[in-house]
């Protein structure tokens, strides 16, 4: 299912070109993602532990036919991406509750991440405000988004690009932004 959307900002930091994904990115999207969840467990981290496994509960490569995957590039090198839903997930509607449903007027916001050649250059933050300002899905005026209640770092994180913490669930802290329309 493609979704009605327009890319209103079509670069970010000057130099990473948004584009929604196409099959033929998958395995660069795979890729970046293997090297952040391997990251991550170097730094002690067990978040997105299961992709080592080979266990992908988005299934990005759906993800990416059904339209919601997004690319960040540099020439032809996938810097980061995200995975920008219009509908809940199951693991949406567990963590949000009876305010998760078709009608909701919101995005779920999974799966940041920046390829690590281009951490500290401001990219994920850049994406994180994209995802609320950059682009514009019909009939959406929320961003949300969840991560673990004990990384402290991620949620300092979300706090200092104003999404408003909504609550803990299950031990996931619960996120939200209302989107920004630019005037073009």
């Amino acid at each position: 299912m493609k979704h009605s959307f327009s890319i209103t900002t079509d670069y970010i930091n000057d130099e990473f070109k948004a584009l929604q994904a196409q099959p033929e990115d998958t395995e660069d999207v795979m890729s970046l993602l293997m090297e952040t969840a391997e990251w991550l467990q170097s730094q002690g981290s067990s978040q997105w532990n299961a992709l080592l496994k080979g266990e992908d509960s988005h299934n990005t490569a759906e993800a990416i036919q059904r339209g919601d995957v997004f690319v960040f590039k540099k020439g032809s090198d996938v810097a980061g991406m995200v995975i920008l839903m219009s509908q809940p997930s199951a693991w949406d509607v567990h963590l949000w509750g009876s305010k998760a449903h078709a009608g909701d007027g919101a995005l779920y916001l999974h799966r940041l991440a920046i390829r690590r050649k281009y951490a500290q250059s401001g990219l994920g933050r850049a994406i994180l405000q994209w995802s609320s300002s950059g682009i514009q899905f019909e009939d959406k005026h929320i961003v949300r988004l969840d991560c673990g209640a004990e990384n402290a770092t991620l949620n300092a994180f979300y706090g200092r690009n104003d999404y408003t913490f909504v609550g803990e669930t299950n031990g996931f802290s619960t996120y939200q932004k209302a989107v920004t329309h630019l005037s073009v």
